[in-house]
């Protein structure tokens, strides 16, 4: 997966680099189908001091793409916190991909079975098991 980190109004350190490739790794190893990620860290002087820190994820993926961000008054928890926040809409993807999967196989199955029955609700004589 190919990183981007922009940082604004702050120098990007190693440790800074270092913790967010951690966290993106962790990301990869959930889905490991991303494609790139793009890391905004920024410090605003002018907002609250518990919101000068801006860390926020934008990860390319096939289909739609997953953005989070968050405000914190330090910018290793606001990477930390977003990094959940980007966990959890991975997620949801995979459960909502999951649960459509179950569906269609359900409905198949349903189809097939109703394919083996008579219309009036017996078994046709025809099928192996039915004897």
């Amino acid at each position: 997966m190919k990183l981007i980190i922009s940082p604004h109004n702050l120098t990007l350190t190693e440790a800074i680099e270092d913790h967010v490739r951690s966290r993106i790794e962790k990301l990869e190893h959930i889905d490991g189908n991303a494609i790139d990620a793009q890391v905004t860290l920024e410090h605003d002087k002018t907002k609250a001091p518990e919101k000068a820190f801006k860390c926020a994820i934008l990860l390319r993926m096939p289909g739609p793409d997953l953005y989070a961000e968050d405000h914190e008054d330090n910018l290793y928890a606001a990477i930390d916190l977003v990094t959940k926040k980007v966990q959890a809409q991975i997620r949801k993807v995979h459960s909502k991909q999951k649960a459509k999967n179950h569906s269609e196989a359900a409905r198949l199955k349903d189809e097939q079975q109703a394919a083996f029955l008579c219309p009036e609700g017996g078994l046709r004589l025809s099928e192996p098991w039915a004897i």
